[in-house]
């Protein structure tokens, strides 16, 4: 049974295990390792805590976290032990329950499997940004724009 709660600063060592091991296979996918950069180094200025933070957990161990405002999801990253499980999908169905009937979300073109879980969720693709890296801007990327919208 997957258990999503509030984000507990406890719980900062686990989210920076999850997102620097699930980060290296969504960087193998499209821009590349080079990119890499830990959760520690970029929390803060792309704005994890800017909105509202919560956790998965399964047998009382955090698998999961999602990050979103009133209309953005802004982070989903999952422990890769966990993928294809179901922890990303209740988060996000949990940040779409408790946002804007009109939600978005940009991923990293190349990133498949989250694409695939974020279409399967109603989001629908509106729009490819060519340019650079959010975060490590030395790098160039191809994002996806995809919005979810209440019928």
């Amino acid at each position: 049974m997957i258990n999503i709660r509030s984000y507990e600063v406890t719980d900062w060592s686990r989210l920076c295990e999850i997102h620097d091991a699930s980060r290296v296979d969504e960087l193998t996918l499209t821009v590349g390792m080079d990119a890499f950069l830990t959760l520690g180094q970029t929390a803060k200025e792309e704005g994890l805590f800017d909105g509202q933070l919560f956790v998965a957990e399964v047998d009382n161990v955090i698998q999961g976290f999602v990050a979103y405002t009133n209309e953005e999801l802004t982070w989903l990253y999952v422990d890769p032990k966990f993928y294809r499980k179901g922890v990303g999908r209740a988060l996000v169905q949990h940040a779409v329950a408790n946002s804007a009937p009109t939600m978005a979300i940009e991923l990293l073109e190349g990133n498949t499997p989250a694409l695939e879980l974020y279409l399967a969720e109603g989001f629908k693709v509106i729009k490819r940004i060519e340019g650079q890296l959010v975060g490590n801007e030395e790098f160039a990327a191809v994002g996806l724009v995809l919005r979810r919208e209440e019928t």
